[in-house]
């Protein structure tokens, strides 16, 4: 289902930069993936759910969480990128689809780099 996706977003430069470092792939196996599913639905339903971001662009960082970096590698680290590569427009909240559109995207993204 994300294939055609992610294989737009492994042709983007900045996008296919992203890659799990040993110590993420540690933390995913220590903490499971359902825990790390929990962990990226709070982050989504925080972060990028609501319809206006006060930080929008700057809310994920680039490492300290799998989740973050996934985020960036799947172009679901803010809404204007969101926008740009999955089409949910800006200005409304996201969904419960649609945050579970992310989520498992995500998921799927970790589980390929594992």
């Amino acid at each position: 289902m994300y294939d055609e996706i992610l294989e737009k977003l492994s042709h983007s430069k900045f996008r296919s930069s992203f890659k799990l470092k040993e110590k993420d792939k540690l933390y995913i196996d220590k903490k499971g993936l359902e825990t790390i599913k929990s962990h990226a639905k709070d982050f989504i339903s925080k972060r990028l759910a609501p319809a206006f971001i006060k930080n929008d662009g700057k809310q994920t960082p680039t490492k300290g969480h799998p989740v973050f970096v996934a985020q960036h590698a799947t172009a679901t680290c803010c809404r204007k990128c969101l926008n740009k590569w999955h089409h949910f427009p800006q200005g409304t909240e996201l969904t419960t689809s649609q945050q579970d559109y992310i989520v498992d995207l995500i998921l799927e993204w970790l589980k390929r780099q594992l």
